[in-house]
């Protein structure tokens, strides 16, 4: 290989192919954790259990690399003058690993929500078939969406021949009863986008609101300043009701 490599060189994706054959172990290995099965699937456990172990202990290297510790009391190769034995040693380690885990702290703080965990809606209680023409009646590819949506304000629908999807204008909605947390204040604000549904990608790209779902608010009339003093026009919220149930989207501002 290496005389072939010297002679005719290699070719000019050599290193792009290299690259994306790594990215894809990650998928491989996962698949073959799923469908192993038997003293095969035992002997790939213990071998990713071996390589976890061996990348935990590289991350904590690299985070310790550049910490100063405390030498140990009882090692008796760090002897320490008598001049020197009321004097604290340097242990910044310590505090450097608390001062990580309070930003890490911070850091998932900002991204959490108050429903982590929302039960999913079935395809069959999102979805209703229809079934148009004569001609087309067996294969009813069409679907009605039974749960309340959001579309934006230049939504027009598509032509009915090609439509898949259809949102009833019913169903729409265009504001949202949004609680500051830290306020107690709840004000009606107009919804600009659809952020994430927790059931399916399907839901989010349609605008389905459903227990859950993150959403952007126009919080433009609340007079909200951010530490720089930049006026702050959209923030997240979730919804924290069933709007299908109640009529309307209640939701909490994620400060």
């Amino acid at each position: 290989m290496e005389r072939h490599t010297k002679l005719f060189g290699r070719r000019l994706d050599h290193e792009e192919r290299v690259r994306k054959k790594e990215a894809r172990q990650g998928h491989q290995a996962s698949k073959d954790a799923q469908n192993l099965r038997g003293l095969r699937a035992k002997m790939h456990q213990q071998k990713r259990h071996k390589e976890k172990i061996q990348m935990k202990k590289q991350i904590k290297a690299h985070e310790e690399r550049n910490v100063k510790a405390a030498p140990e009391a009882d090692d008796p190769s760090n002897p320490v003058p008598a001049y020197l034995l009321d004097r604290n040693n340097p242990a910044a380690a310590k505090a450097l690993s608390s001062a990580i885990k309070d930003k890490r702290k911070e850091k998932a703080a900002r991204f959490s929500v108050p429903l982590p965990k929302v039960k999913g809606i079935s395809e069959e209680e999102m979805f209703k078939v229809v079934t148009t023409g004569a001609k087309i009646r067996k294969k009813g590819w069409k679907r009605v969406v039974t749960q309340p949506t959001f579309v934006g304000q230049e939504y027009t629908r598509r032509n009915p021949k090609f439509e898949r999807f259809i949102r009833p204008m019913g169903l729409r909605y265009k504001k949202a009863h949004v609680t500051h947390p830290e306020l107690k204040v709840t004000v009606q604000l107009p919804i600009i986008a659809v952020k994430k549904n927790p059931n399916s990608p399907l839901s989010t790209q349609l605008g389905v609101l459903s227990k859950g779902t993150v959403i952007e608010v126009d919080v433009s009339d609340l007079g909200l300043v951010t530490a720089s003093g930049k006026v702050v026009w959209a923030r997240y919220a979730q919804v924290t009701n069933n709007p299908s149930n109640d009529g309307c989207v209640n939701a909490v501002l994620l400060v």
